[in-house]
């Protein structure tokens, strides 16, 4: 068999012979290497004795190769739709809260009719308290909690996704055995208001998981923020 390379020479022409050779040689050349088989001109079935049959091979990786890309387009499609779906779900809460009558038709929309349009268990929204008099504070749905709570329980973090949890008593109330996965969304109202989150509680363990998309949700913050602020007749 001819070297395939010199030490310190270029590569040498091999032949049919040479090839044969290595890889009788090396019999599991092709199952450690098989992209190798990508740059084969693969034979069909022939008669012809000595001649390897690799069809059923390649009709068995394009079958592979197709259930993978399947499995993919799968994968995208379901999570476009969930994406539609959520993104729809946000609209429609978003012209349900602009609907809203009064300061309380507003509150009780987000902490009530948000859980069943966007499919949680329980919504409530927390304030910290500060001390001095907060407008509606003891309006049903608003929680108080002390002073410094939100930022022991967010960090620097605007949202918080979390699974597999025990629902926090100060957040849920009474509600808070059920909730296993939790959205925790910062409002900032105002300057002249402490700060607040509101929350969305589910039983489902995995509901809710940290590395989900919250483009939509942090717009849905947004809006209730202004609206707030609307309906108080606050500054920004």
């Amino acid at each position: 068999m001819s070297n395939m390379q010199n030490e310190d020479g270029p590569m040498m022409d091999l032949n049919d012979d040479d090839i044969l050779d290595y890889l009788r040689d090396n019999p599991k050349f092709l199952k450690r290497n098989p992209e190798a088989l990508e740059f084969m001109d693969i034979p069909t079935i022939s008669s012809k004795e000595g001649v390897a049959d690799f069809q059923s091979y390649m009709i068995k990786r394009l079958k592979a190769d197709k259930e993978q890309v399947m499995q993919a387009t799968q994968v995208l499609v379901e999570n476009s739709r969930a994406n539609m779906n959520n993104q729809q779900r946000i609209h429609k809460a978003v012209l349900r809260l602009l609907e809203a009558r009064n300061f309380d038709d507003f509150i009780r929309t987000m902490t009530m009719d948000l859980s069943s349009m966007l499919d949680t268990d329980i919504t409530t929204f927390v304030v910290e308290a500060n001390g001095n008099d907060i407008p509606h504070v003891h309006t049903n749905g608003i929680r108080v909690i002390p002073s410094g709570t939100i930022d022991n329980w967010m960090g620097d973090k605007n949202i918080l996704l979390q699974d597999n949890i025990s629902g926090i008593e100060p957040i849920y109330g009474g509600g808070a055995t059920l909730v296993q996965s939790q959205i925790l969304l910062r409002i900032d109202i105002s300057m002249d208001t402490p700060p607040a989150i509101l929350a969305f509680g589910s039983r489902d363990p995995n509901m809710f998981q940290d590395g989900q998309a919250t483009d939509q949700i942090l717009f849905l913050a947004r809006v209730i923020e202004r609206t707030f602020r609307h309906w108080l007749n606050l500054p920004v």
